[in-house]
């Protein structure tokens, strides 16, 4: 089974806060998912998004002034609720504005993936896996998500997700 969270960075002024409108507009950018990947306006995390956020998690032991930024890249936001007349099988929405856009930039930008591995990796390497391999996927989702969210950021975009399951 598939499962991936789907971001796409757009002008918050061009976004309807509708869960039906939002579902169709995601539909369409996944279907072009390889093109916006490439422009660099979309990304997408596959079933380990949940584990990624557990790497930005570690940071709060690192910096206790750095608040709970770490939430914004993969979690923040808001979610868009279902209308009443809404497919249900929709997927989850969630819109992170461009104030928080800035914020998870900066966030990323400012991090040290090392340092935040050294306090995650025994959570998020399992048993019989190679650490380096599962080190490599994650600095390259990390890196990812640094170039995606910076060039929103530097846009003054929001950023839409979507879960496709």
């Amino acid at each position: 089974m598939s499962i991936h969270m789907h971001m796409r960075a757009v002008a918050e002024s061009e976004i309807r806060d509708d869960h039906t409108w939002l579902a169709a507009f995601m539909w369409e950018a996944w279907e072009n998912h390889p093109a916006e990947y490439a422009a660099g306006i979309a990304t997408s995390i596959d079933k380990v998004w949940d584990s990624v956020n557990d790497l930005y998690a570690a940071a709060d032991g690192l910096d206790a002034d750095a608040g709970r930024l770490w939430t914004l890249p993969i979690y923040g936001g808001r979610p868009v609720a279902h209308s009443a007349d809404a497919d249900p099988s929709n997927p989850p929405m969630g819109i992170l504005e461009p104030s928080g856009v800035s914020q998870a930039a900066g966030f990323l930008a400012s991090v040290s993936f090392d340092e935040l591995w050294n306090v995650a990796s025994a959570k998020l390497v399992w048993s019989g896996e190679d650490e380096a391999q599962v080190r490599r996927e994650f600095l390259d989702h990390h890196r990812d998500l640094q170039g995606f969210y910076g060039r929103a950021a530097a846009a003054g975009h929001a950023v839409i997700r979507a879960v496709w399951a």
